[in-house]
């Protein structure tokens, strides 16, 4: 006897309190079995206005909010309006500050694909690569505090440059009754010199040892390939059509990277190569980031190098932006005004309009700066990589298993910051 089964869809809420919706975002889910036919993905849980809360402030005042953007990679958004007004101002930006640029976007860089990883392997169960990857960003966030005095929003560039030159001593730990003697000279051995020299031993150490290590963890266990190989899967073509920048384009073919294509700052001095995908699957994006952290310490390496060999200045020499020395302003009567003007009332801007973009760990982040002359912008729009991606889940969950959809969410490296600005 043959019974007749019919089953019927039905509609369940993904997120946002489930730790995998990745924050504020909330997704209705239409199933069949355990097989997803619809991805409805709701934003605006998060949404603070950023750009119009800039368009009400003096430029250089504005800067910290890139850093409440995407969080994993402050110093690249703020390097991306910095640009923008530098274009408008016509600024020249000392080569000095230019290569401390490069440096930190970098390091940043690294410091977002660790937090991508260990976030992506602990959604899907490979736990301990959270513990690893954070060991490892905590190193990064070390220098970082260092140069810019903050661990997470450190609002460290400067229109004409960045706020400060390089420290010529990095922080060493205390003495404490929680460690020995021997644990604390470990700690410390790679702190002996200035902040070059510890993150010269970090890269080293980085990519000779750690990757490795990663590597050996999850490029070949056919648990996590059976979870990511061909799940995700967007052709090159639909890749581009979709908007996809940055890894998530790479994965799928396509060489396509800011700092190669549309060189900015002195990428175009530096030596290093652009990991592309073939398959375009959470496989292929993965491998992507993976060798991206690998060449961004390649390119650490030749920026400090190159700040070893090179001083100079790290602001441009132009009074509308650059406060004068301390010296001066204890002195002169003109240059305590000016410190007073730039830090309170701000600069004007010419009038015209730019858009600078630079190579975000996500994909392209962009600018768009409106000035009317004013001393802040008349208007202000970015474009934030994780938008697009994030408007093509559908598309990718489509005819997926419903703990695929968290390896797809998880390939996107999303931060709602950046999309729900």
């Amino acid at each position: 006897m043959t019974i007749a089964t019919n089953i019927e869809n039905y509609t369940i809420n993904f997120g946002p309190q489930h730790p995998a919706a990745h924050g504020v975002m909330r997704m209705i889910l239409e199933l069949r079995g355990e097989t997803v036919e619809r991805a409805d993905v709701h934003i605006g849980l998060l949404h603070r206005g950023t750009e119009k809360l800039m368009e009400a402030k003096p430029y250089t005042q504005s800067i910290g909010y890139l850093d409440r953007l995407d969080y994993c990679s402050c110093l690249n958004n703020e390097h991306a309006f910095v640009l923008a007004v530098e274009k408008l101002l016509g600024i020249e930006v000392p080569k000095r500050a230019q290569y401390i640029r490069v440096l930190l976007d970098e390091a940043t860089r690294i410091m977002n694909h660790l937090m991508w990883l260990g976030a992506h392997g602990h959604d899907l169960g490979a736990m301990a690569m959270l513990l690893y990857c954070f060991r490892d960003r905590e190193e990064l966030y070390d220098a970082q505090e260092a140069i810019t005095g903050a661990r997470i929003h450190p609002f460290y560039y400067r229109i004409g440059g960045v706020a400060k030159d390089l420290p010529n001593q990095m922080p060493q730990y205390a003495p404490s009754k929680f460690r020995s003697k021997k644990k604390l000279a470990q700690l410390n051995k790679a702190r002996q010199g200035d902040v070059l020299d510890y993150l010269e031993d970090f890269c080293d150490r980085f990519v000779n040892q750690n990757m490795v290590e990663y590597k050996n963890l999850l490029v070949g266990n056919r648990i996590w390939k059976g979870r990511v190989v061909g799940i995700g899967v967007v052709t090159a073509e639909r890749a581009i059509e979709l908007g996809f920048t940055g890894p998530m384009l790479r994965g799928s073919g396509v060489a396509w990277d800011l700092r190669k294509t549309q060189p900015y700052s002195v990428y175009d001095e530096l030596d290093f190569e652009v990991p592309v995908g073939v398959n375009g699957d959470c496989y292929d994006r993965f491998l992507v980031r993976l060798e991206e952290m690998v060449q961004s310490a390649h390119i650490m390496k030749q920026c400090i190098a190159w700040l070893r060999e090179n001083k100079g200045p790290v602001m441009a020499e132009d009074s509308r932006v650059t406060i004068p020395q301390r010296r001066d302003v204890k002195e002169g009567m003109e240059s305590l005004i000016q410190q007073f003007k730039v830090f309170t009332e701000g600069f004007c801007v010419p009038e015209g309009e730019s858009y600078a973009a630079v190579e975000h760990p996500k994909g392209e982040f962009g600018t768009y700066v409106v000035s009317d002359g004013a001393n802040k912008p008349y208007r202000v729009k970015f474009r934030s990589p994780g938008f697009a991606h994030i408007s093509a889940t559908e598309e990718m969950a489509r005819r997926h298993m419903l703990s695929d959809l968290v390896a797809i969410l998880g390939t996107q490296d999303m931060v709602f910051g950046d999309i729900d600005r």
